[in-house]
């Protein structure tokens, strides 16, 4: 595997997003783009939804940036819901990515992904799972940050 470089290094917001309330999440987010709306856009960093956001978090993100430039700015992030200027099939993108990344390393190792079983670790590993048996592949095991399952295949 190749290793990528990440640019993204806006640092993030040490909670936890499941003992706050929506009126909480939002404020911090707000507070948090603001903080950081010189570093971001679409001619320099974009966010992504990461750990503990979603299209919602997305949305505030792009709202309060908006503010920020005093106009819509849709490309500042991605993730948003559709009806704010969302992507359709972005909640795949990122795992149909790692499918074909997959697919290209069986091809590079001369190998073919009939019958082969994968181990899928990280948040898009269900969605990952969920497209190789179209490949006539198996994933037994899927793992990520809440839960870890196993099939006896």
């Amino acid at each position: 595997m190749h290793r990528i470089e990440d640019h993204c290094r806006l640092g993030g917001i040490a909670c936890d997003p499941k003992s706050m309330s929506k009126g909480e999440l939002e404020r911090m987010t707000r507070r948090f783009t603001s903080e950081i709306v010189n570093q971001i856009g679409p001619e320099k960093d974009i966010p992504a939804p990461d750990v503990g956001t979603n299209a919602e978090t997305m949305a505030w993100m792009f709202d309060n940036y908006s503010m920020n430039k005093g106009h819509s700015v849709l490309g500042v992030v991605t993730g948003k819901p559709l009806t704010v200027g969302g992507s359709l099939g972005r909640l795949e993108a990122t795992s149909r990515g790692g499918l074909y990344c997959l697919l290209e390393a069986f091809k590079k190792l001369d190998m073919t992904p009939v019958g082969q079983r994968v181990a899928i670790q990280g948040p898009q590993g269900a969605k990952v799972s969920q497209l190789l048996p179209r490949y006539h592949c198996l994933s037994p095991c899927c793992m990520s940050r809440a839960v870890t399952s196993f099939r006896i295949m």
